[in-house]
Order: C-alpha cells, then structure tokens, then sequence
C-alpha cells in the first residue's frame, strides 16, 4: 500500500466548526417545512412536539457524546457500532446510516429548490414558483422541471466544495448558519414585538387555548413526533467529522451539547410566534410557506436589501437548506469512508485523496445516490430519513450500554450522568416512535416503505458479494505467497 493511501484526515475545524455542522444539520428545512405539518396533525400542541423530541433527542445525544469521547473515531454511529458490534450488525447500520444522510440530502436540495425560485421570484427575477416552466437540457432536447435542476446543481456545487477542502465547507457551514439563525432570531423578536399591536395578527397566547382541538387528542402528538422527527437530526453528523477536529474528545462532546441546546430553543421560540401570530389552522393551511405566511403578517415592509417578512423568511430558507445539505455532504461521505476504511466497503472509499487531503472518493459517491433521490416525492425522503435515523439511534443507545458493560475500564472522558437510565428511555422513546411511525406510514406512505426495505434488502446482497470477494482476494493473496515462500519474510505487513 503506499503513503497515499495511508493518509489520515486532517484536524482542521475548531469548536465552533463542529457545532455549527450540528446546528446547519437541524436548523434547516424542518423548521420552515415541518412546522406545518405538526400544526395539521396535533394543532396548537405543535410546540409539545418540537419540545418533545428535543427531550427525546437528548437522551440519544448524551450516549453520543459519551461514545464520542471514548471512541475519537470519524464515521458518527457507525463508527461506535463497529467498535462493539459484529461485522455483519456494525454493516447494517453503516448501511443504513448512510442511506439516512444521503435521502435527507435529497430533502434538502428539494427544499431548497422551491425556497430559491421563491427568492429569485421575490425580487421579479422569475415568475412565481408554480408558474415556471421546464428547462430544455441542451444537446439532450428533454425538458427537465426546474426544482430538479436546481436540486441537482445545489448538491454538485458542495459535493465540489467537500471534494476539494474540508475546511473550506466547515467555514461556510459556520457562516451561512450564523446567517440563518440571525433571520430567525429577527423573526421571533418581531414577532414578540407585535403582541398587543390590536391587528389581527398580532402575538396572543389565546392562540394555544385549547393546547388540544376537538378532534384531535394528546395521542395526536406521536405521529406529529415520528414525522418531525427529522428536524432534529443533525447533531450526530458532528461525530461523523471526528478525527477532522482539533482536541476531539473534549470538543465532540461540548459541539453537541451546545448545537442541540441552541437549536431546541431556536425552534421553540419560532413555533410559539408561528402560532401565537397565525394560529395553528392558518399555519397548516399555508403548509411548507407556514414560517413565510407568519412573517409576512407581522414585520414591516420596507426593509434594506429584503423587501418584507416573508421575504427575509425565504432568503432564511434558502441559507438553511443550503447548511443542511453542505452537512449531510460531510457527514454521508465520512460514513462512506469510515466503511471503506473498516474493510466493509471497497478500499478505495476509504482513502483520503493525496492532494485534497479529503475523502474524495467517498464524497463522489455519496454524491451519485443523493442525485439520484431527488427525483423521489419530498415527504417519502423525510419519512425514509426520519425512519432510519430512529432505528440508528436505537442501535446507538444499546452500543452505550453493551461498551460499558464488555469494557468497563475504557477511557471515557465524558460519562453519561445517571446511567443507564437515559440510553434505557432513549431506546424506549425512539422505539415507541419508530413503531408509530411505521403504523403512520403502512396508512399513508407504503413508497417510503418499500424503499426502505428495499435499501436494506440490497445492503443485505452487497455484504454477502463484498465477502465473497474479499475471500476470493484472500485466496490469491495466500496462494501468492505460499509461491514466493522464499520472499516471505514481510509476510505480516500489507
């Protein structure tokens, strides 16, 4: 093997770095799409579902935080799985993790195709988003929707960024997620502001009375839970990036803790103002645009640069989708590379390009199957993502456990307080939502499901061909050597 193979990645982001990874991850599309839908289901009580599954999303990070710092490996999950579990149950959840980053890319770049035609439309660049035609591919003469395209280009411009510079899609990870969360933070202090202004959409709390409509019990809470799941799904890809940060086992920890704290207040804080401004019928009714709707009723017009509330709410949407796919780049190739590393991928996934000092392979790839699922229906990719990311978070919380008890004297810098009470509610409550969800979906969603069972199916078929070659190659290596059993004396390095 030569040098260039061998290379390891670089620690080349800071604190803020990681955390802003896991903030860019959560505070993206599933604040301005999700919200939405959780009003739809369980109405008012949307806020106990976000504030729910940050409690739920909790105990998942503490286990996180404690394998991270213990196990200073890139590859989130996986990694941690790998450590603890056999070949076959540590290839099933890379598999399946991998799947999770690379279908929520595909969200991502869905989310943010409509949300830019929004902004390009805002200021009479094109027509509204409903209105613009297909684009004629040239050479090729087919006409393509235009939300595809831009899908398309959104993913190949940071896959071209993580491909050439870790760095450089860590920096811009941090800036355009200060960016967003500056735009949020504007909307809920307008929002406040606007309480007691007399209108009809001024801030009132009465919005919330009932907490529960007729019709729509505390047990409509779940299925909105399963769904939005997703929005909280971000803190992991930080332990995706581990060996790629500087002082990982003090920082990975400090990074979760911090992105998932901020991000549970940020989203709290933005559905007490979409609801107690819009209401949670008029905030379902608007949908995906249920964030926009609201700003467009509260803050001025007129402002510098962004013309109105809405507006500057789609500018935000438009930087959080971007942040949130950049972090699915990073966290599905070092998934990737993780396993071509470990052996349980081909060779070549698991090596860090000699120039680049990136896994450019592993990001290439990545790249080729979230293209590919941007043509699937927006809510199968979140249902699929939220579905796998639940599961993975299971098998994460029992590794917690089983690395305690089978290695009880390992170097942990990070303990979780109270053991083994959270990783035990943390795979109780991811269980309960997993089951619901799948209930949720057998009703509304059997595409989602299908292709789920069908990724597994295939990673099942591409473990067993990958060990039949790995075998076959073996078998080579061995007869090669018993030929040249004279020149066998470095037998033992590769």
């Amino acid at each position: 093997m030569s040098g260039h193979d061998q290379r390891e990645p670089e620690a080349e982001l800071g604190l803020l770095d990681a955390t802003m990874i896991g903030m860019g991850a959560m505070i993206g599309a599933g604040i301005f799409v999700l919200t939405g839908l959780a009003a739809d289901i369980s109405g008012p009580a949307a806020l106990l579902v976000f504030m729910l599954n940050g409690v739920v999303t909790a105990f998942t990070g503490l286990s996180y935080a404690e394998l991270a710092s213990a196990i200073p490996k890139s590859g989130g999950g996986y990694a941690f799985v790998r450590e603890i579990f056999d070949d076959f149950g540590s290839f099933i959840m890379g598999w399946m993790l991998w799947f999770a980053y690379m279908i929520a890319g595909a969200l991502y770049a869905l989310g943010f195709a409509p949300n830019f035609l929004e902004l390009l439309h805002v200021y009479g660049v094109v027509a509204p988003p409903d209105q613009v035609g297909a684009v004629i591919l040239p050479l090729l003469g087919v006409g393509v929707p235009a939300k595809f395209v831009l899908a398309f280009v959104a993913v190949a411009g940071l896959v071209a960024l993580n491909a050439a510079s870790t760095a450089a899609s860590g920096s811009a990870e941090t800036v355009f997620t200060i960016i967003k969360v500056s735009i949020l933070v504007a909307f809920v202090a307008f929002g406040f502001l606007s309480a007691g202004g007399g209108g009809e959409t001024s801030f009132t709390f009465q919005n919330f009375d009932p907490l529960f409509p007729e019709g729509s019990g505390a047990f409509s809470i779940l299925p909105a839970m399963g769904l939005t799941f997703i929005a909280f799904e971000g803190y992991d890809l930080i332990t995706t990036v581990t060996e790629e940060v500087e002082n990982p086992r003090e920082n990975i920890p400090k990074a979760i803790f911090a992105s998932l704290a901020a991000t549970v207040v940020v989203y709290l804080l933005v559905v007490t103002v979409a609801i107690g401004t819009l209401g949670a019928e008029e905030l379902a009714a608007a949908g995906e645009a249920g964030i926009a709707a609201a700003a467009t009723s509260f803050m001025p017009t007129g402002l510098p640069v962004i013309q109105n509330g809405g507006a500057l709410i789609v500018f935000g949407a438009v930087f959080s989708t971007i942040t949130a796919l950049n972090a699915v780049v990073i966290a599905s190739s070092r998934v990737a590379f993780s396993m071509g590393r470990e052996g349980q991928l081909l060779q070549s996934i698991g090596q860090i390009h000699h120039r680049f000092g990136t896994p450019f392979v592993a990001v290439l790839l990545s790249a080729v199957v979230m293209l590919g699922s941007v043509v699937l229906p927006t809510q199968s990719a979140g249902n699929m993502s939220s579905l796998f990311f639940l599961l993975s978070f299971i098998i994460v919380n029992v590794a917690v456990i089983r690395l305690r008890r089978e290695r009880p004297n390992m170097n942990r810098p990070y303990k979780i307080p109270y053991y083994p009470i959270p990783p035990i509610l943390a795979i109780a409550l991811n269980g309960i939502l997993a089951v619901v969800l799948i209930g949720f979906l057998i009703q509304t969603d059997m595409l989602a499901l299908l292709l789920s069972a069908g990724w597994l199916a295939a990673g099942v078929v591409m473990y067993v061909l990958l060990n039949k070659y790995r075998a076959r190659a073996t078998t080579g290596e061995g007869t090669e050597s018993t030929t040249d059993q004279p020149a066998a004396g470095g037998a033992e390095e590769d």
